[in-house]
């Protein structure tokens, strides 16, 4: 089936690549670099921006399938730089869905789309949005959201959104590196009591959880949370990867309260002088480390048959292994797909 990925060259987006070339199907990724390890396996890249329409209308010719998993990311920035990228480049993405006549589009929605402030526990789909948005990427992947829902059965268009949470193993640039380099830099503070639990994913089961969904047409119009069935006690697991490549446990801690009046005034100082850059710490970042953030996948269960592949000890073994090298090498291969 000839398939399109936009941010096929990024972390999940690779492992779906590789996922649907063990498949046997024709893949092409829609990027604004040049990755010429995926040119090197027979993927197609079309270097386009998501805000630029015609581009984007273009490449979706002959396609038959979409992931759309391209989005901007991060706790801070202008909201026109979130909008452009999640909102309008999505818009553009689902006209030139209908214009083409694909058949089916996943969407790599978030969580974040119904997280606020406070504990979220057992979450399911029926979970509502925040009344107030809580940052621009919040709030920029819940009108995504919403657009790519309300297109189903327009033009013939199937259209299914998915909730990875905290998507994590090899290849990862963002979320652990960057939290293994403060712990080493002795900057890195559990905050709050420590015993909240989060939901977490790995990536070669997120990519799995994709292309899962997308053999089913009856998800078509419907988000599902997809995860690890069981959550995690956060800060024990950052441990537990922090001892895995032989780190020692975090011992520093600051109160929620604290943390989040931090972030309040970090946010209102960033504001009124952007050249200073990025907070180190915000609101929304606060709620996140502090919080209890897990979902109930049991919808997709029932409707898809989610399932993990690599089990959670696999994993961090994985993630271990590919650390110890990751200062020569990026590569690591999917296990689900030929490796590279």
């Amino acid at each position: 089936m000839n398939t399109l990925v936009t941010g096929g060259g990024g972390f999940l987006g690779r492992y779906i690549v590789e996922a649907l070339l063990a498949q046997g199907h024709d893949v092409a990724v829609l990027c604004r670099g040049d990755y010429p390890v995926l040119r090197q396996h027979g993927v197609r890249l079309i270097q386009a921006d998501l805000a630029d329409a015609d581009a984007v209308r273009q490449a979706f010719r002959g396609i038959e399938r979409v992931f759309h998993v391209a989005s901007k990311t991060g706790p801070w920035g202008r909201y026109e730089d979130f909008h452009r990228t999640n909102v309008q480049g999505t818009r553009h993405l689902i006209d030139a869905c209908q214009a083409a006549g694909v058949h089916k589009l996943i969407y790599t929605s978030s969580p974040s789309a119904v997280i606020g402030f406070d504990d979220l526990c057992h979450a399911n789909e029926q979970t509502p949005y925040p009344a107030r948005p809580v940052s621009a990427y919040q709030h920029t992947k819940m009108l995504a959201e919403q657009m790519v829902l309300a297109a189903h059965g327009q033009a013939g268009l199937v259209t299914t959104a998915l909730r990875p949470h905290a998507i994590w193993g090899p290849r990862d640039t963002q979320l652990l590196p960057a939290l293994i380099e403060r712990h080493k830099a002795g900057k890195l503070v559990r905050v709050g009591s420590g015993h909240n639990l989060i939901s977490v994913s790995y990536v070669e089961n997120a990519a799995w959880w994709h292309l899962q969904a997308a053999d089913y047409d009856e998800t078509g119009g419907k988000v599902y949370f997809v995860n690890e069935p069981e959550p995690v006690a956060m800060w024990e697991w950052i441990n537990g990867l922090l001892a895995a490549i032989g780190l020692p446990p975090i011992g520093k801690q600051v109160s929620y309260p604290t943390a989040y009046a931090i972030g309040a005034l970090s946010e209102a100082l960033y504001t009124a002088l952007p050249m200073l850059g990025e907070p180190k710490l915000t609101r929304a970042v606060a709620a996140v480390c502090a919080k209890h953030h897990y979902f109930d996948v049991s919808a997709a269960q029932q409707d898809f048959g989610l399932s993990s592949p690599v089990s959670m000890a696999e994993a961090h073994r994985r993630f271990a292994a590919w650390f110890g090298v990751a200062h020569t090498t990026q590569e690591a291969p999917c296990t689900l797909a030929r490796p590279f």
